[in-house]
Formats: structure tokens, C-alpha cells, sequence
């Protein structure tokens, strides 16, 4: 079995001193965590000679599995066996968070306490996410001045194989992250444009550029700003920056049937949020777990009574959502509204919980939906 890890930035996460302290006459000369074995098993290891309990807590269980301690203060625990996909996990060590010491791998994220050590299992055969020997696009790093937020932003932008070369005009997704990302989440552990090199390359894609974009207006948590102005200065920033400045630098189809909008979690709210209130210039549009949160029908009130105008507008209207997921219910109940104002649309139960197993089977589905290879 191919074990592959992903690199990404480290997330700090404080564990207690005591925990940690480490004995060089007793520890072991190598700690190896994650191992795999031939049946898809994992075991996973931390050394803690002086904690009292630990577990092993992750995306793969439901609940929480005690790991146990043998006479040298290794803690030890085998599970799965695991599908191919990449997981996330973390230990639990006497009631105190803490990453893998010995896996580089890590989720990071813009709130520590969502940070977590990484595992990726591989199968015998590349998975739609991984590396293959084809055409690759590029991942641009590009700074931009908001007008409309007085600051300067990034965002991450994905041009096609051989677009250097070409005079195409291509269509254009706004693609966001969710709660805790940022613009180089997508990549970092969406795999997002490795999927859509295979996508292209396998003929089921046309070739397009992918905008990625930084979810937050203002700092986050910041209590000088409430959601109100998270919400409204994200849209103007998009509408009155970031689209512009995609148009003025990069050769992307200015029609509103070649542009599209999806996102995942507080991304996927924000991409129907605006698609819906914007057809005329969003013609496709995804929310994946989208993060319908409090009295969320308020805000679609104005577009849930001209289904007429929406369903000619909107060419394409896709959710999803796992069925483990806390969300999964609001999104259903976002469905139901939409179906009883008439609204075409197509809404997708998958298993999962709220993960990116979840979000990149997603937008490895939408994709060609929104832009079909001719």
C-alpha cells in the first residue's frame, strides 16, 4: 500500500509539560505513527510516559478508542480497515488535545483547536485527487487591492494546462472555503486543482480558471465586527474587487453563463447566498454542507418568490450534504424551501459528516455539470 502525506502548514496546539516530558534512558529509539499493515489496519502510536489515559479521536470513528500503555509509557492503538481516501485525526491525552508528534502531516486551519494531524491512504491505483502523469495547470498566489474593504487581499488562482499558450477565453468558478480555511485551503487539502487537471485530462472538463478567495471580510472573531458586516463586505468585496481584477488580469469569459460560484460550509452559504441574489452573473452555482445557521430563510425570502426569472437564470442549482453532518438537516430543510417555491435545484445526501472526503467527491461531481467537456 502507497502511503502518501500531504504537506501543509503547522497548527500549534499546547499540550501540559508533564504530558510531554520525555525520558531519553526509557523512550523508545523510534516512534512509528501512523503504520500501516497489509489488511488496510492502521496503528497509531504516541509516547507519553507520564499521562494516565489517551485516545485516539477522528474522522474515520464515531467515537473516541482508548489507546493502551505498555511498560515503557508507549501508547498503542490499532484500527480500520480504512478506504482510500485522506483522514483527519488527533489525540485525546489525560483530557488535553495533541497532534502527532511523529506524522508531519497536518490540517491546519486559522482556529488551532480545528487543527489536526493528517492520514492519507492510498490504493493500489491513483485516487481522483492524486498526481498523475498529466497536463498540469498552475496555482497563481496573487495580491489585489480591495477598494471596497480599504486593504490588500490574496487570492489563489488555478489557470488550465496550456493556457500560457493559448488565446482561449475560458469560464471562470469562484470557488470558497469554509469557516477556519483560507484561499490556499482548495489546493492545500482539497487537492482541488490535481482533481481538475484529471478531470480535463480525462475529457470530462472543459479547461477553466478557478478563483479562490479569502471568506473573510474582517478578521474573524473579531467582535468589532458582527456577521451583518462578515456577510455584506464579503459580497462587496467579490462583486466590486475580486471579479474585476480576475476579468483585468486573467483571460476568463465575461458571459454570466461561463461564470459559476460554489463553496463548502460557511463558503457553500456564501456561494448560494450570492448566486441566487446574483444571476445575472452567476449561472451555475454549489454549496457543499453548506452553513445555514439561525433564521436563514430571512435572506431568501426576496429570491423564493420569482422562481420563473431564477430557473431561467440559473442553469444550475447543486447541493450536498453528508448525512452524519450537524448540517444535514438545515440543508434538507434549504431544499424543502426551494422545492416548495418552486425552484429547480438538485440536492444530494452522501455519506460522511462534515469533512473533506465529503467536499472533494463533491467537486469532483460538480465540476463537469457546470462546465461539460463539448
Amino acid at each position: 500500500m502507497r502511503i502518501g502525506m500531504i504537506a501543509a502548514l503547522v497548527a500549534c496546539v499546547f499540550g501540559t509539560a508533564g504530558a510531554q516530558q520525555r525520558n531519553p534512558a526509557t523512550q523508545p529509539a523510534a516512534v512509528r505513527s501512523p503504520e500501516f499493515s497489509t489488511d488496510h489496519r492502521v496503528t497509531f502510536r504516541l509516547y507519553a510516559p507520564k499521562a494516565t489515559e489517551a485516545f485516539l479521536r477522528g474522522d474515520f470513528l464515531a467515537d473516541r478508542v482508548a489507546m493502551h500503555k505498555d511498560e515503557h509509557g508507549l501508547w498503542t492503538v490499532t484500527v480500520g480497515p480504512f478506504q482510500p481516501d485522506i483522514y483527519a485525526y488527533e489525540f485525546q491525552l489525560d483530557g488535553v488535545r495533541v497532534l502527532d508528534p511523529n506524522n508531519p502531516a497536518m490540517k491546519y486551519s486559522s482556529r488551532p483547536r480545528e487543527a489536526s494531524s493528517l492520514l492519507e491512504v492510498a490504493d493500489d491505483k491513483p485516487m481522483f485527487y492524486d498526481a498523475r502523469r498529466v497536463p498540469h495547470g498552475t496555482v497563481h498566489e496573487r495580491w489585489y487591492s480591495s477598494k471596497s474593504l480599504d486593504t490588500e487581499r490574496r487570492i489563489h488562482v488555478y489557470t488550465p494546462p496550456d493556457y500560457e499558450h493559448s488565446s482561449t477565453r475560458y469560464p471562470v468558478l469562484y470557488l470558497l472555503h469554509g469557516a477556519g480555511g483560507d484561499d490556499a485551503v482548495w489546493t492545500v487539502l482539497g487537492h482541488a486543482n490535481l482533481m481538475l487537471d484529471n478531470l480535463i485530462a480525462d475529457g470530462k472538463l472543459q479547461p477553466l480558471v478557478v478563483v479562490m478567495t479569502y471568506g473573510y471580510a474582517y478578521p474573524p472573531n473579531d467582535p468589532a465586527y458582527d456577521g451583518a458586516q462578515q456577510r455584506t463586505g464579503f459580497v462587496r468585496d467579490l462583486l466590486e474587487d475580486v471579479i474585476p481584477f480576475v476579468q483585468a488580469n486573467y483571460r476568463v469569459n465575461t458571459d454570466r453563463d461561463k461564470r459559476a460560484i460554489a463553496g463548502l460550509s460557511m463558503g457553500g452559504e456564501q456561494a448560494i447566498n450570492i448566486g441566487l441574489h446574483h444571476p445575472e452573473l452567476f449561472s451555475r452555482v454549489a454549496g457543499f454542507s453548506s452553513g445555514f445557521v439561525g433564521n436563514f430563510k430571512d435572506n431568501y425570502k426576496d429570491v423564493l418568490g420569482n422562481s420563473q426569472k431564477l430557473n431561467a437564470d440559473i442553469k444550475l442549482l447543486w447541493m450536498t450534504c453528508g448525512t452524519e453532518d450537524r448540517l444535514f438537516a438545515p440543508n434538507q430543510e434549504f431544499s424543502e424551501l426551494l422545492k416548495a417555491g418552486g425552484i429547480k435545484h438538485t440536492f444530494r445526501s452522501t455519506q460522511g459528516n462534515h469533512t473533506w472526503q465529503v467536499w472533494r467527491r463533491a467537486l469532483h461531481e460538480v465540476a463537469p455539470m457546470m462546465f461539460p467537456k463539448a
